[in-house]
């Protein structure tokens, strides 16, 4: 999640993380669906279809499922989810972005609406806060695999604007239409990424109080668990006690 990704281990610790593996299969195997049913089921013909595989292998999905997600693309009369983007403000006036897959846009936007309202906040139209993101590709590596300087200058070699380490790990960033390209390179130096994803990356980041924080985390957290969301993005940073509380 674009806006504190690097604390995203925090709050899903590997218990939690067991419990969501179904339903982030089930998301997962909904967008390589989707995928292969807009672009055609040859990844080497279809970049989205490609990103949606490379995703699903990053969370350890088993092949066979991602084959069956693509040969679901295939069947008449099946699932069709439209692809909304819900944006809204969260408590402390963050700005949130929510990526749905959806097969009844109404009642999506009915749960959502609804999620926002608990979590003290309000959705808006479309536009409303996507000026403040940037819509950038991200390429993602384990901190193990290279010093923050040859990152660094591998990412600038690669074509990548931006290149963030820190003890958990670099983030890259680069155009989107650059994305696959980018990760093919980087990926003959250091291996297959973690993650590689188009994102809305923020501009800038709203600095949250432990309250209005933890608030806006069980907002985020009930987003991600509906099952017609598919991605969440903020600006907001937590304050380094609520960090510490998170940690311990």
């Amino acid at each position: 999640m674009a806006g504190h990704s690097k604390f995203k281990n925090i709050m899903h610790r590997k218990g939690a993380q067991d419990k969501k593996r179904s339903a982030l299969f089930s998301k997962l195997a909904r967008e390589v669906t989707t995928a292969a049913k807009m672009g055609g089921p040859d990844p080497d013909a279809n970049a989205r279809l490609r990103l949606a595989i490379k995703a699903a292998r990053s969370q350890s999905m088993p092949k066979d499922n991602i084959d069956r997600a693509i040969k679901k693309s295939e069947e008449t009369g099946g699932d069709n989810f439209d692809e909304v983007r819900y944006e809204g403000f969260g408590t402390g006036g963050v700005g949130v972005i929510v990526e749905a897959l959806t097969d009844n846009r109404n009642r999506s936007a009915s749960d959502i609406r609804a999620i926002f309202v608990r979590g003290g906040g309000n959705l808006g139209e479309t536009g409303a806060v996507s000026f403040g993101f940037d819509r950038v590709g991200c390429i993602t590596y384990k901190a193990d695999k290279a010093s923050a300087d040859d990152m660094f200058e591998a990412a600038i070699e690669a074509g990548a604007d931006d290149c963030e380490s820190d003890d958990e790990g670099h983030t890259l960033y680069c155009e989107v239409e650059h994305l696959h390209e980018a990760a093919q390179d980087l990926e003959k130096k250091f291996g297959e990424a973690e993650e590689v994803k188009i994102i809305w990356r923020p501009q800038n980041t709203i600095e949250l109080d432990d309250d209005k924080g933890e608030k806006l985390l069980r907002m985020i957290d009930a987003l991600e668990e509906n099952e017609d969301v598919q991605n969440v993005y903020a600006n907001f940073e937590l304050s380094d006690t609520l960090l510490a509380k998170l940690a311990g």
